[in-house]
This record gives structure tokens, C-alpha cells and sequence, in this order.
């Protein structure tokens, strides 16, 4: 989708407005960070005021954004289908804003194993919320039941398996590049 300058120009006052109401700041407060004036900032909001790039990377500082996410214009592929791996039972999503990080959808039966040498230790970090059933999550040396609901987050580097308990369960996880890799095998 492409936008036109008018439908950007509105578009990048409403995210001004939007990240100013968003910290809870008045339009004074936001003028102040950017060093404009009250009145400025309110035309520049309402479109009464041109839009020019320096006030927008001022904008976009005090706001504590980027210009370039302040007018970036690729809303084309919002929603994403997922790669099924039906085998492992897993459906992963890349997510489009940072290639390196995935999410994984899975349906765990088994428990996780029961021999230490079992657990898998690799860069990276994962990030995991249990969705129906219960998780048993091995890390290092410590038994970790996740309940529906509850969510996770550890550094891969430590010995780790998840598993269910008590029935089937279904994970939701994170990956990030290196945990994604260290996981290939699985």
C-alpha cells in the first residue's frame, strides 16, 4: 500500500500526537522537550503548521523514536501466515520488524526427558507462555512446572528441555537468532 503525501503527512501528525498522549505528556511538556513552542507543536499536531524534517527529528527525539519509525509507511503485510511443520507438530511465524526472532507454536505430549544428558544448552535466549495445559520446564539443575498462562524467559546458554505434565500442553515461544539456531535439530 502506498501512501500519498497528504495520507503520510496526517498519518506522522497522528503518531505525534498518539507517542505524546501515549507518555502522558501535555503539549506543553512535548514542546518543551523539543524546544518549540506550545502553540507550534499544536499546529503541527492538528496539520495547521508544515511538517519540516528537522522539527520531525526533534519530534522524533523527544519522543524517543526514530524518524524512521515515525514515518514508515510498510503497513503492506500486517498479517502473516505460518510455516506448518507438521511432523514436529510446530507452526512458526518470523517476525517481519526483527528477521533474527521467531515465534513457535507447539503441542507437547511427552514429558521432557529424565537423563541430564538430554537437555540442550546453546547461545541465545527464549521466551515462552503456556497456552492450555501444563509445561515442565528443566533448566540447569531446577524442575519449573508453567501453568496456562504464565510465561517463562531464560538464557539458552543454561542445560534446558520442556516437556508436558499431566496431559498434553501448548507453548507459545520466542526465539531469538541463536536460540532459533540452537533449536534446528529439535
Amino acid at each position: 500500500m502506498t501512501h500519498s503525501d497528504s495520507e503520510l503527512d496526517g498519518l506522522v501528525r497522528q503518531r505525534i500526537r498518539a507517542l505524546r498522549v501515549a507518555q502522558g505528556w501535555s503539549l506543553d511538556e512535548l514542546a518543551a522537550r523539543a524546544g518549540l513552542s506550545p502553540s507550534s507543536l499544536s499546529r503541527i499536531e492538528t496539520g495547521r503548521r508544515r511538517l519540516a524534517l528537522d522539527q520531525l527529528v526533534t519530534l522524533a527525539r523527544a519522543l524517543d523514536t526514530s524518524l524512521d519509525q515515525l514515518v514508515e509507511t510498510d503497513t503492506e503485510d500486517v498479517v502473516s501466515s505460518p510455516a506448518i511443520d507438521a511432523p514436529r507438530g510446530l507452526m512458526r511465524w518470523p517476525i517481519k520488524a526483527d528477521p533474527g526472532m521467531t515465534v513457535v507454536r507447539q503441542r507437547m505430549t511427552s514429558p521432557p526427558p529424565d537423563q541430564p544428558s538430554r537437555l540442550r544448552a546453546h547461545p541465545g535466549r527464549e521466551w515462552l507462555v503456556v497456552l492450555s495445559g501444563t509445561a515442565v520446564l528443566l533448566l540447569g539443575g531446577r524442575r519449573l512446572r508453567v501453568e496456562t498462562n504464565q510465561a517463562a524467559e531464560f538464557p539458552t546458554m543454561l542445560p534446558h528441555a520442556i516437556g508436558a505434565e499431566g496431559g498434553p500442553c501448548e507453548i507459545l515461544g520466542i526465539f531469538d537468532r541463536d536460540a532459533r539456531r540452537g533449536h534446528r535439530g529439535d
